[in-house]
């Protein structure tokens, strides 16, 4: 009995052989003129894959960047708005601006 199943394990193609088997079957199903074409195409798909995964990595690092760059600003008009006695709790960037401007035009009408 364990002859038997031992005799059927070793008739299961490995890794290397699982290899041949799959290059034989896309030449019987796209024949030997389309295999270059096949990897061809197949080459500029994976070109293209990377220069899509590359813009998407920059355009992610240009948002954080942007995201930052605003955060700095909002810092910026709290420490101005609070020299002036501005109240900068409820109010978001446009808001504060033009409480800024407002106040700053009253000074300098003084």
């Amino acid at each position: 009995m364990s002859t038997g199943l031992l005799n059927l394990l070793m008739q299961i193609p490995s890794g290397m052989e699982w290899i041949f088997i799959i290059i034989i079957i896309v030449v019987v199903f796209f024949g030997v003129r389309k295999i270059p074409e096949l990897a061809r195409t197949f080459g500029k798909a994976s070109a293209e894959y990377e220069k899509a995964r590359i813009e998407a990595k920059r355009e992610l690092q240009q948002l954080k960047s942007q995201d930052s760059n605003n955060r700095i600003g909002r810092e910026k008009l709290e420490e101005i708005a609070d020299s002036l006695g501005i109240n900068y709790t409820n109010k978001n960037d446009d808001e504060l601006r033009a409480a800024i401007d407002l106040e700053l035009n009253k000074t300098s009408k003084k």
